[in-house]
């Protein structure tokens, strides 16, 4: 008799947006029926597929996770052969506190067969960095080394964090007598973390000989987003199925997995199905551009859907920041659905108005003109009246953005539609932008892209197209002609300059003295330094953006906008 067996495992990389209990009990009810046809042992779905992932402080509310518990018992009713596995928020009775408030819910994973719910896991290591405040809602399970039975085979089911710790979970079920690790997760994009889970799970299946399933949600929800990129190893460690990025996939194969002998009994079953089903092929991995493109319009198209919007507002100025802007709106909600608006000044460069009118036409989408040289000279002459004196050169620059920010919220207001704001993430953090004026909008959508990367993805978006954004956009020197003769040199170093110091001091944690020491000049290092911390306030009133590195603005870097920490040039 062979000590193997085939498992037929489907997993539901899909999109479960927050809050959505009705419509993502439905949609795991459908891949369940769909898993059911084709003979599949086991249906995987997301860490908190139910709730959909973070829910933040819905946890908090007892009806919200009562309505998650129903639902689950709804689904579990109507299972049938093929074992599901369903993220959702559990009751916990768990008397191991980390501090003096009681939680009394876990982030879990159900078991569910014939009718009925079999198993429950608990996630055992609860992330508390970066993004994640899982510690802050529940409570964390305390079995690491529980496996579920089915016949003679056993599975150890695991929740994202767990999979990532030394000596953990999965080391303690292969342990118990798990012959393949399933690990469910809400694991969102940055640029370096898809390579970086493929190493770590394919390093443990290969030390612990077992398979592993890493099934990943898929979809945007507020600043983040998951980005799917489930896969399978073998035994040996090597990739048997690479899954489709930024994208729903419902994929299924057969996997051959050890029989051992079943140390506690199970109502679990496997159903030994008879029947073949086609390979599925890998999908193509994406490099860097891509990834970050595809993050991009991913977060932006869920984003305006989820807040219920159909239409965006987009201020295109000519330059590079609202050109990319305006091709990835494009790209996520159709043309048809962008309207953008050029509000030339005096300052304004006759080419600048020109590349804007020449973008709309590349990508087709609407552009308006309003001359705002008019409403800049009132507000101007109000506040010279008031004063009794005449605006510094800073005071009449604002203006004009501010009147640019007022258009645009009046007619997203009238027209119903999105601001999308176009600054990114070198001016953010110098603060090189104004307040209710260039950072106005419902979401900022390059808010995570350094301005040398904004170049970047623009010439890598221009390969998939002939030139859609005009290369004299890209060419130009930047500018936010607002005075004349303007250009972002004369307040800041040249970009290449600026994002090395940023990208260190941000990304990095790095010192004034560690980035002195690559060869850039102290006097620049400080002074870029000192406007990033200057700048606190300003960035905790911009609008949510797809994170894309490790440290966004926002939830991943919280500094206090009021400090008193001073750094000396000597």
């Amino acid at each position: 008799m062979s000590n193997k067996k085939n498992i037929r495992i489907s997993g539901a990389q899909f999109s479960f947006p927050v809050g959505a209990l009705d419509s993502n009990k439905n949609k795991i009810a459908e891949a369940i029926t769909k898993a059911e046809k084709i003979g599949s042992d086991i249906i995987i779905f997301p860490e908190l597929a139910l709730t959909g992932y973070p829910p933040e402080d819905l946890v908090l509310r007892d009806s919200f996770v009562g309505k998650n518990y129903a639902k689950l018992e709804e689904l579990a009713i109507l299972s049938g052969e093929t074992a599901a596995i369903v993220g959702f928020v559990d009751r916990s009775a768990n008397s191991n506190k980390i501090d003096a408030h009681n939680r009394g819910i876990a982030n879990a994973a159900a078991l569910i067969q014939d009718g009925d719910v079999r198993g429950i896991y608990h996630k055992c290591f609860l992330p508390n960095y970066s993004v994640f405040d899982e510690a802050r809602y529940f409570d964390q399970g305390s079995e690491v080394d529980k496996i579920f039975w089915f016949d003679d085979v056993g599975i150890g089911i695991n929740i994202c964090e767990d999979v990532w710790i030394g000596d953990g979970p999965a080391e303690a079920q292969v342990g118990n007598g798990a012959s393949v690790i399933i690990n469910i997760n809400a694991s969102p994009f940055d640029i370096n973390k898809s390579e970086s889970r493929r190493d770590i799970i394919t390093k443990k299946s290969k030390e612990l000989e077992v398979p592993f399933i890493y099934l990943n949600l898929v979809g945007g929800q507020d600043e983040l987003v998951f980005d799917g990129g489930s896969f399978v190893t073998d035994s040996n460690g090597e990739l048997m199925y690479e899954a489709s990025e930024f994208e729903e996939e419902l994929f299924s194969l057969d996997i051959s997995v050890q029989v051992k002998e079943k140390k506690e009994s199970s109502s679990l079953r496997l159903r030994n199905s008879s029947s073949k089903i086609k390979k599925p092929i890998s999908k193509k991995r994406k490099n860097k551009y891509e990834s970050i493109y595809s993050a991009l319009v991913l977060g932006l198209k869920d984003y305006v859907e989820k807040n219920n919007f159909k239409k965006v507002l987009i201020g295109i100025s000519g330059g590079i920041d609202s050109a990319l802007t305006a091709t990835i709106a494009c790209d996520a909600l159709g043309p048809e659905n962008i309207t953008g608006l050029a509000m030339p000044s005096i300052f304004s460069k006759e080419s600048s108005l020109k590349d804007a009118e020449d973008l709309a036409s590349n990508l087709k989408f609407e552009l308006k003109k309003i001359h705002i040289e008019e409403i800049s000279n009132r507000y101007r002459n109000l506040i010279s009246e008031i004063l009794g004196a005449d605006l510094h050169s800073i005071t009449d620059q604002n203006i004009q953005a501010r009147a640019r920010g007022s258009l645009l919220m009046g007619l997203s207001n009238q027209l119903d539609a999105m601001v999308i704001a176009t600054g990114n993430k070198s001016e953010m953090a110098v603060g090189y932008a104004t307040l209710y004026g260039d950072l106005v909008g419902g979401f900022a959508l390059l808010k995570d892209l350094y301005k040398t990367e904004v170049f970047e993805l623009a010439a890598y978006r221009n390969t998939l197209e002939d030139e859609v954004i005009p290369k004299s956009i890209i060419e130009k020197q930047p500018s936010a002609e607002l005075k004349e003769n303007q250009f972002d040199t004369d307040s800041l170093p040249e970009y290449e300059v600026l994002d090395k110091i940023l990208q260190m001091y941000i990304e990095d944690n790095a010192s004034s003295e560690d980035i002195i020491e690559i060869g850039i000049e102290k006097s620049v290092v400080y002074d870029v330094l000192n406007k990033v911390d200057r700048s606190e306030y300003k960035r905790r009133q911009v609008a949510p953006g797809v994170k894309l590195t490790p440290r966004a603005f926002g939830k991943d870097r919280r500094m206090p906008i009021s400090v008193t920490y001073e750094r000396s040039l000597e």
